[in-house]
């Protein structure tokens, strides 16, 4: 009965070990404390808990001491002492062995999801060992912060737990990859992530969260992650400060740079004569965004770049005198304000084109 929730093997052994110490008087061998944490392991491996473990353990010395002197039971007890701290150690060893081997499974899991590696049959299989249904459409949700992220760091567990909090399980995958914070989400709970965006920024001290467009299937997830990695990559180009981006609001810049020969020509064309204004063409480049992105308002765009009124309309007049077009006519505006998007698309006049 002592034995029975550990293998017999390891109950002789182990019986083998307290009669020896009883006759002997002596410690253990180092061979006889590795072969402890082998059976601790063992028990690890087998699903035995750590406490079932060691009751049976003491169990099986109970038995062995019946009817053993004082002197013998103080030597049966240091030896105890010595067996449970070794079965122990073999016991947190394999468990850290299997934390280990499911955090490697996990994430060469997330790899092969958000880079389209696997084969889909296989990678769906997979993927309900991890809360996802891929015959669903799916979105991802991606945060770049100020520093990297990785699975252990402090925003990524204040996030997980607001998440957890909010909506148990749901299906949801939070994760790291290259640094950044990924939520993977059904697509038909926007709700997640849109609280997943706020959580995250507010957790990254003011980072960016991009929210690709729903698509079904595992090639879908890969494709929701493209798009929010585009919209983070756009935004940094073009200075968007909103702190959260969905892709689907962003379709036309894509669109402008699909022709990137076409699109460098148009800068080149309407925007190279800025060169020979005073100071060079960024200074009027930075004049025609603050003009465009204040809605064409002047009064505005002077506020956004500290001039006055009239010096932010004789920059404008400059422009229209050196380009040949002029921001306030609604004819010129759409050409003009098309090639100061691909100016910021394209780095210009950062990089020649």
């Amino acid at each position: 009965m002592a034995g029975r929730d550990i293998p017999e093997d390891d109950v002789d052994a182990y019986n083998r070990i307290l009669a020896e110490v009883c006759v002997g008087g002596r410690r253990l061998t180092r061979d006889e404390l590795a072969s402890c944490r082998a059976a601790g392991e063992r028990a690890a491996e087998a699903g035995q808990g750590l406490r079932a473990l060691v009751r049976s353990h003491l169990a099986a010395t109970r038995a062995a001491c019946a009817g053993l002197p004082h002197a013998s039971l103080d030597l049966v007890l240091s030896t105890v002492e010595q067996v449970v701290d070794a079965l122990a150690e073999g016991h947190e060893r394999a468990q850290l062995l299997a934390v280990r081997q499911e955090e490697a499974a996990r994430r060469e899991f997330i790899d092969d999801l958000l880079h389209g590696r696997s084969d889909p049959g296989r990678l769906a299989e997979r993927a309900e060992r991890f809360g996802l249904l891929l015959s669903h459409a799916y979105a991802v949700a991606v945060t770049a912060g100020p520093q990297a992220y990785d699975d252990a760091h402090p925003a990524v567990r204040r996030v997980e737990r607001a998440l957890v909090g909010r909506f148990g399980s749901r299906r949801i995958l939070l994760t790291t990859k290259d640094g950044r914070l990924v939520c993977v989400a059904p697509a038909d709970q926007e709700d997640v992530l849109m609280y997943f965006a706020k959580q995250a920024h507010a957790a990254a001290e003011g980072g960016r969260v991009a929210i690709g467009r729903p698509h079904p299937g595992a090639g879908g997830v890969v494709h929701s992650y493209e798009e929010a990695l585009n919209a983070l990559d756009l935004a940094e180009r073009m200075n968007l400060d909103r702190p959260v981006l969905r892709a689907a609001d962003l379709l036309v810049f894509p669109v402008l740079t699909r022709d990137r020969q076409a699109m460098a020509d148009l800068v080149r064309s309407v925007l190279g004569p800025l060169r020979q204004a005073r100071g060079g063409p960024s200074l009027m480049l930075d004049t025609l965004t603050a003009y465009f992105d204040s809605g064409c308002n002047a009064t505005e765009a002077a506020r956004r770049l500290n001039l006055s009124v009239r010096a932010f309309a004789y920059r404008l007049e400059r422009i229209r005198q050196l380009t040949g077009s002029s921001p306030v006519d609604p004819v010129h505006r759409y050409t003009l304000q098309t090639a100061v998007i691909g100016a910021r698309l394209l780095d210009w006049p950062a990089k020649d084109l």
